[in-house]
């Protein structure tokens, strides 16, 4: 074992005030195989992040998830990047989300090692569960030649953040719930990028790549490939970077009590959230009016902010469907900054789509069509095909409650 460096003392709320974020250095000699850092703490009262920063730059970040990390050659905690552990200083990153008025006296111990370490401390890897028999039949939704209408979700995590299903986990039951794909999404970190293609294959399910963004004052999912966005930075950075990286950035869910969206932006991301699981009462028009002040402009989408069994919404609760040439992680991009997207309350519920100019409701007979200015049409029979009237649509039941929702022409 190498040199072990312990740090101790107290943060206050002052502390919180000057900055988020504070760094504790950590001297890594030449020949360190691995490095393994612990938080402790009191609870009461207080929230601490956790993350690390080595002499290249980002290696992980696991927020309030994890209490200690490892970092080696092969292999890393879910949420850190494995790969050299490089002589020189690293820095072990905490957000202090909460601290209590009395502050929070805290212990951090960094402990490199030069032997074969990779893997230790670590818990076993779980293994795959085994590819679902069946999977439920895919719905044919009317579509343009060579597209099709994939059912999905933009919005999930794993234990590489605060979600409880590995990646395999987590792509198996999507495909037990009829989805074509889900968007991995963990908080502040790209650790989980590296399994999504091999579990996409053994699955038969598309895994996009993405990242929630998150800070105290707002959440955004980044949508694609990009390369790790920096949370630290102004939202506006996020945005370029996104858009440098070929992915696509939403602003999530822009009202959820204590997580609501309160950054200010020079310019507006291309997709929001607008249906997320907090939409708790669908009768509640307080999404929409969100999006419509924030920008009419902008692709509505839907996120099942899925974590665990218990919490939240299961996968595809709401779905978003995405009008594709394909299933690739680039198609279904494409559709989305295009604005071929339709939402539903259920994956096998009514659907209300956009097609050959036309408005197009899918099992929906009996419930009323309401466009920008209200409801203004019964739906009738289990295929309508009704003018596609522009703006923003949705159907509705008889007591309001929104069931689909069509984005503009």
């Amino acid at each position: 074992m190498g040199e072990l460096t312990v740090h101790t003392g107290t943060w206050l709320p002052e502390d919180r005030f000057a900055s988020p974020w504070h760094y504790l250095p950590v001297e890594v000699a030449p020949g360190t195989a691995a490095l393994r850092v612990a938080l402790e703490y009191d609870r009461a009262g207080a929230v601490l992040d956790l993350g690390c920063i080595g002499p290249s730059g980002f290696r992980g970040w696991s927020g309030g998830a994890r209490e200690s990390f490892l970092i080696g050659a092969e292999s890393a905690t879910p949420g850190y990047l494995p790969g050299e552990v490089e002589a020189g200083l690293w820095q072990v990153m905490l957000g202090l989300h909460a601290v209590p008025p009395d502050g929070v006296r805290y212990r951090v111990t960094a402990e490199p090692s030069t032997g074969p370490a990779d893997g230790c401390h670590l818990p076993a890897a779980a293994s795959a569960p085994p590819v679902p028999s069946s999977r439920p039949a895919r719905r044919e939704l009317p579509a343009r030649p060579g597209f099709r209408w994939l059912a999905g979700d933009l919005h999930a995590h794993t234990l590489h953040s605060d979600g409880a299903m590995t990646v395999p986990e987590l792509a198996c039951f999507a495909v037990e719930r009829g989805l074509d794909f889900i968007a991995v999404t963990d908080h502040n970190t790209i650790s989980h990028h590296a399994e999504l293609p091999a579990a996409a294959r053994r699955y038969g399910i598309a895994l996009l790549p993405g990242q929630e963004v998150t800070t105290a004052h707002g959440h955004a999912g980044v949508l694609g490939d990009t390369g790790w966005i920096d949370f630290r930075r102004s939202p506006d950075d996020w945005l370029d970077a996104a858009e440098r990286g070929g992915g696509l950035m939403s602003v999530n869910h822009p009202i959820a009590g204590p997580v609501s969206w309160l950054h200010q932006m020079r310019r507006r991301p291309p997709l929001v959230e607008v249906w997320h699981w907090s939409w708790l009462d669908l009768s509640w028009t307080t999404p929409l009016a969100w999006w419509q002040a924030w920008d009419p402009a902008a692709v509505p989408v839907g996120g099942s902010d899925w974590h665990r069994h218990g919490s939240d919404a299961p996968p595809g609760v709401p779905t978003t469907w995405v009008e594709s040439a394909d299933a690739s992680t680039e198609a279904i991009l494409d559709g989305l900054r295009a604005g071929r997207v339709a939402m539903t309350a259920q994956r096998d519920g009514p659907v209300l789509l956009r097609n050959d100019g036309e408005l197009v409701a899918i099992g929906a007979d009996g419930l009323t069509l309401a466009g920008p200015d209200g409801a203004y049409c019964r739906v009738r029979g289990d295929l309508a095909r009704l003018p596609g009237a522009p703006g923003y649509h949705r159907l509705l039941t008889p007591a309001g409650a929104t069931l689909a929702l069509a984005a503009a022409a």
